[in-house]
């Protein structure tokens, strides 16, 4: 038994298809034992084959049978099988055709709710299992337990079509608090998330603003006092990673807003500012055609970008980069930077290295990083 999407029960497994083809083969049988002889027949012989294909083609109907379902070919194909069945009992009385009015009350009584092809079938087979039993026995009693018969399988098929009802109501009911269930939580959850972007942004992000503009102003009075290059490039520095950290404090209240993700544009900022910051040459190149991307790997990409201009800062200051993403796919992001020579050892595996390798694993992406001839080389790939 399986669930349309309407909420109506259907049965569907082979058990359940095997079952409804039982009248047709008892049709089959009760015929073919009339043919040859051994059975009593009120009707001519070919009336009986007439009447046994109607019940077999009828019974056909059955396998299109739907709960709730509007009666079309099914109903009136259910309507022939009962009419020619109950008649098909009449003309062999002697047959186990008596089980055609009972099984077309049950099923008219299941599948179709309060409609005239129900009652009209429930009328037809409490005549056809009474008025035959009446006519073979000449008892009253027998054909009024026929006809009880019909009429308490009838109740008991409509007290189990109600409860089948109740709990499918139940089912919905159940569904529909589910949902409000989890929408309530997801609501909480994204009040929560909205009170820690208002933290955020009220106390970390002001206090990183503050302190980029002390920075400014300190770097401002070394320059104007004439203080040591050092001393200017530190607090230069000092005020590079104050605008950083303000940047990442942003980037965060976004994400806990649900806001919108780094974009390619992001990328080129980074690029962008690493060449206002450091005075070198810096280049970001676009190869094919644009497309959207997703979140996780625009994220993974914007974070590659940045962990490697941050590792030439420390490692190679100073040095012309060129940063080239490609469309792919896969999707394909190349950071080099020209120290013009080799290394004399590659960098060390520190957490920055390390944590771009596990973000490329996050998105099933892959990551290399290693000198080159004229310096050093990380490139990313991401099948997307």
């Amino acid at each position: 038994m399986s669930w349309t999407l309407s909420g109506q029960v259907r049965d569907s497994s082979v058990p359940g298809l095997l079952l409804r083809a039982v009248p047709g083969l008892i049709t089959i049988l009760s015929v073919v034992v009339a043919a040859r002889g051994h059975d009593v027949q009120r009707l001519p012989y070919w009336a009986v084959v007439v009447l046994g294909v109607m019940v077999v083609l009828g019974n056909f109907s059955l396998f299109g049978l739907r709960y709730g379902a509007p009666p079309g070919r099914a109903g009136y194909g259910l309507l022939l099988f009962t009419a020619a069945g109950c008649a098909l009992w009449y003309a062999l009385p002697a047959s186990a055709m008596i089980v055609i009015p009972f099984w077309a009350s049950r099923a008219a009584v299941r599948y179709f709710r309060a409609q005239p092809v129900e009652w009209m079938v429930v009328a037809i087979s409490i005549a056809g299992a009474s008025v035959p039993l009446y006519v073979t026995t000449r008892s009253v009693p027998a054909a009024l337990g026929a006809a009880f018969g019909v009429v308490a399988l009838t109740l008991a098929a409509i007290n189990r079509r109600s409860r089948e009802q109740q709990l499918e109501e139940l089912e919905v009911s159940l569904a529909r608090k589910q949902a409000a269930i989890e929408e309530h939580e997801r609501a909480a959850a994204l009040a929560e998330r909205a009170r820690i972007a208002r933290d955020v942004h009220d106390v970390l992000a002001h206090s990183l603003a503050g302190l980029s503009l002390s920075l400014q102003g300190a770097r401002l009075m070394l320059v104007r006092d004439g203080a040591s290059p050092e001393a200017i490039e530190q607090v230069t520095r000092a005020q590079g990673l104050a605008a950083d950290g303000l940047a990442e404090a942003r980037r965060a209240v976004a994400a806990l807003r649900e806001d919108a993700v780094p974009d390619v544009r992001a990328l080129g900022d980074l690029v962008t500012a690493y060449r206002l910051e450091s005075g070198a040459a810096a280049s970001f190149e676009v190869d094919g055609v644009e497309r959207e991307l997703p979140a996780e790997v625009l994220s993974t990409l914007y974070r590659t970008v940045q962990e490697s201009l941050a590792n030439i800062r420390k490692h190679a200051p100073g040095a012309p980069v060129r940063v080239r993403l490609s469309y792919g796919p896969p999707v394909g992001l190349t950071v080099e930077d020209e120290q013009d020579k080799r290394p004399e050892r590659a960098a060390p595996g520190g957490y920055g290295l390390l944590g771009m390798r596990e973000r490329a694993d996050l998105v099933g992406g892959s990551l290399e990083a290693g000198p080159t001839s004229t310096g050093w080389r990380v490139e990313l790939k991401v099948p997307a």
